[in-house]
């Protein structure tokens, strides 16, 4: 990895964050234009956030399956709406072994035509109800303007699909979804979202509602973090996913879907990360822990390494995730900057008089600089590092918090309003109605992100066409 220094953040996010992906080895192009390979180090990221989403799922009685990649393109066209939101992403086979298909298959953008197809033959009567079954796959959309991690061809994620026997069910399943996404976000992530539910133009193609959690980026934008879908009895009609009541009568399900993909890593990313790179919170770390040896003769080094493998060894029968760093040939201030970029939340250096003293140096990501050294001793280390750890995750979450208040503004007009937009999230009244919502998107740009739940209704008046209004929007133009 080179030495040079990343874009100014405040100066230039978007290459600040283009550069950080690639400096940071977690991501990097592919031949094919939109998509990605994803290294090693984003990958474990990915697989911590799979592990910590995963126990959720499964502790409120989800189990997770495996539907195939190709679907009959006649399946799509069994729900027209779900289509029309579609279709301009979709990818189609049309040649297999050589000779053309009878009939061009689609490599899916999600899995609801291909449940569609198996929920009717596994539900027969109220028996078979819930239906809890989540899959961690990759989809394929044909994006035109991709940027790695947010938005590429070929995205991996999570989707959940359910069916009930009642709406009140299938409600209930949608907003305990949201309400996971939202622990999962805050609890492991650091991340601040709001959660709320999607204005109709916003809403999901084929959904009788949609929920989702709204976070703000480092640049004041907003990115859609997961989304949770009370699909009503659309796909269930179209398919005709039904179940035998406890009456006899046959009724139709009432399904739901959930998903959160890959681009939550961008989202961390633009966070919590600074101009030395990553700043990842210990929850998710892929390595929460780096052990730098510090020595400057041969004489020194057998003493530094055996006390690095110690604390080490410590460390991991402590459940830590450490990498200790014996790379030979590289400097202890390459090793400092190598690390800081790829944002090992805490970092212990070792030397000579450390190996003397019994002591370490510790250096938190979270506040670089000599703020944030400090010396501790060997003993009882691993309780002690156990607890900065999670001063790390405490103090990333803080700071994004106090990030999105100072950013967030109750704009009194619609001037104010349009200042607002320009680097943060409004939050205002709205009518509701479609054209006046087209209009301040048409106009600044911003989009209405949610409707912020738990809010009491309330009269008001719209930000832009002053008309009578019931609820608090949050405005902001969006990844």
């Amino acid at each position: 990895m080179s030495e040079y220094k990343l874009p100014s953040r405040s100066e230039d996010f978007a290459e600040w964050y283009n550069q950080l992906v690639l400096r940071a080895e977690l991501a990097d192009y592919a031949p094919v234009r939109g998509c990605m390979i994803v290294r090693p180090y984003g990958w474990a990221l990915w697989e911590n956030i799979q592990q910590a989403l995963d126990r959720r799922f499964k502790a409120t009685g989800h189990v997770n399956a495996a539907f195939p990649l190709l679907i009959p393109q006649s399946f799509l066209e069994r729900e027209q709406s779900h289509v029309e939101g579609f279709s301009p992403e979709l990818a189609v086979v049309t040649v297999g072994g050589g000779k053309k298909l009878e009939e061009p298959l689609v490599n899916r953008q999600n899995s609801y035509t291909i449940i569609g197809h198996a929920y009717p033959k596994w539900i027969k009567s109220y028996r078979d109800l819930p239906m809890l079954i989540n899959q961690w796959n990759s989809v394929l959309r044909w994006e035109l303007r991709t940027k790695l991690f947010l938005r590429t061809l070929e995205f991996f994620w999570q989707e959940g699909h359910t069916a009930h026997a009642t709406y009140e069910e299938a409600e209930a399943e949608t907003r305990q979804m949201l309400d996971i996404y939202t622990d999962f976000a805050v609890a492991e992530a650091a991340i601040p979202v709001i959660p709320g539910r999607k204005s109709e133009s916003e809403r999901f193609a084929g959904a009788d509602q949609t929920y989702s959690i709204e976070a703000m980026m480092g640049d004041g934008k907003a990115l859609q973090a997961g989304t949770s879908h009370n699909l009503g009895r659309n796909f269930a009609k179209a398919f005709e996913i039904r179940y035998l009541d406890n009456t006899g009568e046959l009724q139709y399900c009432w399904t739901t879907s959930w998903g959160l993909s890959t681009r939550f890593i961008g989202a961390i990313i633009m966070v919590h990360g600074d101009d030395k790179g990553l700043v990842l919170p210990p929850r998710l770390a892929p390595i929460q822990v780096v052990i730098v040896p510090i020595f400057k003769t041969d004489d020194e080094k057998p003493s530094v390494m055996e006390r690095a493998q110690k604390v080490s060894a410590e460390l991991i029968a402590a459940n830590v995730r450490v990498k200790l760093d014996d790379r030979d040939g590289l400097t202890p201030g390459f090793k400092f900057n190598d690390w800081e970029m790829r944002g090992v939340p805490l970092r212990i250096e070792i030397g000579p008089k450390d190996v003397v003293n019994g002591t370490v140096a510790l250096s938190r990501r979270d506040n670089p600089g000599k703020e944030g050294k400090s010396f501790a001793p060997q003993e009882g280390l691993a309780k002690l590092i156990s607890e900065t750890l999670d001063g790390v995750q405490e103090s990333l979450y803080k700071r994004a918090l106090a990030f999105r208040e100072k950013n967030t503004h109750a704009p009194q007009n619609y001037e104010q309003f349009k200042e607002v937009v320009e680097g943060g999230f409004a939050l205002a009244y709205w009518c509701g109605r479609r054209e006046c919502e087209g209009q301040i998107k048409e106009e600044t740009k911003a989009t209405t992100r949610c409707v912020p739940l738990g809010q009491e209704s309330q009269d008001g008046s719209c930000i832009r066409c002053g008309q009578a209004a019931k609820e608090k929007v949050i405005f902001a133009r969006a990844y």
